[in-house]
């Protein structure tokens, strides 16, 4: 899995998702993007994507409780951090994709990663 986050800008194309108004504060958002389930974060007005899939077991983590910045995955207590991917709490041991989101003229876009060109 990787962070996405970290990638520069033209190794990405930004998708629109929704109006930042549909997303408030404290809410989060499940779309899926390029055949990717994905859940949106709003949290303290700041949005964070992530891949919404337990990398222990496969299983959605997205209905999970949010404390402070990690998401606990409902099934087994894994934690990610929803800013980076990084699993931090057991059993999870592998990272999930964490996708870099701006809001440009109040439309929410995730920044998804470009296939390489051979």
């Amino acid at each position: 899995m990787f962070n996405y986050t970290k990638v520069e800008d033209s190794k990405v194309e930004y998708l629109d998702i929704a109006p930042a108004s549909e997303l408030p504060n404290g809410e989060r958002l499940f779309v899926e993007a390029e055949g990717k389930s994905l859940v949106i974060f709003n949290i303290a007005d700041q949005f964070f994507a992530i891949g919404d899939v337990c990398s222990h077991d496969d299983g959605p983590v997205g209905d999970g409780d949010l404390e402070d910045y990690n998401v606990v995955c409902p099934r087994h207590g894994c934690e990610f951090d929803v800013r980076t991917g990084q699993a931090v709490q057991l059993p999870a041991v592998v990272d999930i994709p964490a996708y870099p989101v701006k809001v440009v003229e109040g439309m929410i876009q995730v920044g998804m990663p470009r296939e390489e060109n051979p």
